[in-house]
């Protein structure tokens, strides 16, 4: 049986350029075949408001979603890191974003992520000293898209530019294990995964990012739309399994994301 992969392995893989791969998942049957393929970091997002609830976005999912969710992916895990979401108004003071944790973890998360930069380190430094493990979110935030009024590509000037890379270093000496960028553009994401020591997995973050995330849904073409930092894969493979060990192939091949799934 290949090793179980810990939150350690993540470090080293960068620290040797070993792209990291990365996807969604919301239970058991998916998870064991991802397992089964070498998916390093399995991510119970709340992408599953979506994907798996049909609402427009992930504003509706609640704690309980994810607790449920959790549990069952973890039943198909014995190799990937399982990392879960805190969903909105999960986290908006200390109190309740360590009783969030706590739910996810019991669940079975190793992980917990959460979105956000300077507003968040009280949030953070807090859960992480209470030995907690915790992924970062910065560029374009879910939970936030009624601030963005839409899905925007965040970054493009060079004052927020400045802003989500002095994040990611605030994020970094808070304590996270590695940071997801979402739709940024390419020459940032390489300058912030230049710039700190832990991971970065992209989303529409360009091939420069340490690993890379997609919801398993758009990689596996149900989603209804494909966004632009996604890519079918299922339609050349022949199967999910077969679509799954391409995407694996080809980020660590670096051959995805290409251009085409980038922004500048």
């Amino acid at each position: 049986m290949t090793n179980k992969i810990k939150s350690s392995d993540l470090i080293k893989m960068k620290e040797r350029g070993e792209k990291i791969a990365c996807l969604t998942v919301y239970d058991a049957g998916f998870a064991k075949v991802l397992d089964n393929v070498g998916v390093d970091v399995l991510l119970v997002g709340d992408s599953l408001g979506m994907v798996l609830h049909g609402e427009s976005d992930t504003l509706q999912v609640t704690v309980d979603d994810m607790v449920y969710h959790t549990k069952i992916a973890k039943k198909g895990i014995d190799r990937s890191l399982l990392v879960a979401d805190m969903p909105s108004n999960s986290y908006s003071n200390v109190k309740q974003a360590l009783k969030t944790a706590e739910r996810l973890v019991e669940a079975g998360a190793e992980v917990v992520k959460l979105e956000g930069g300077s507003e968040v380190l009280e949030i953070i430094t807090s859960i992480h000293s209470r030995g907690f493990l915790v992924c970062g979110h910065l560029g374009f935030q879910p939970q936030s898209i009624e601030l963005y009024g839409g899905y925007k590509v965040q970054g493009k000037n060079q004052e927020d530019a400045e802003r989500i890379l002095n994040d990611a270093k605030a994020l970094e000496q808070a304590g996270v294990l590695m940071i997801v960028l979402e739709c940024i553009p390419q020459q940032l994401a390489e300058k912030i995964s230049l710039a700190i020591s832990i991971p970065t997995i992209g989303i529409g973050a360009g091939i420069h990012c340490d690993g890379q995330v997609l919801v398993l849904y758009d990689l596996i073409g149900v989603s209804g739309y494909i966004p632009r930092m996604a890519c079918d894969f299922l339609s050349n493979n022949g199967s999910i399994k077969n679509a799954v060990s391409e995407y694996v192939r080809a980020v660590k091949a670096r051959e995805f994301p290409t251009a085409e799934q980038s922004f500048n």
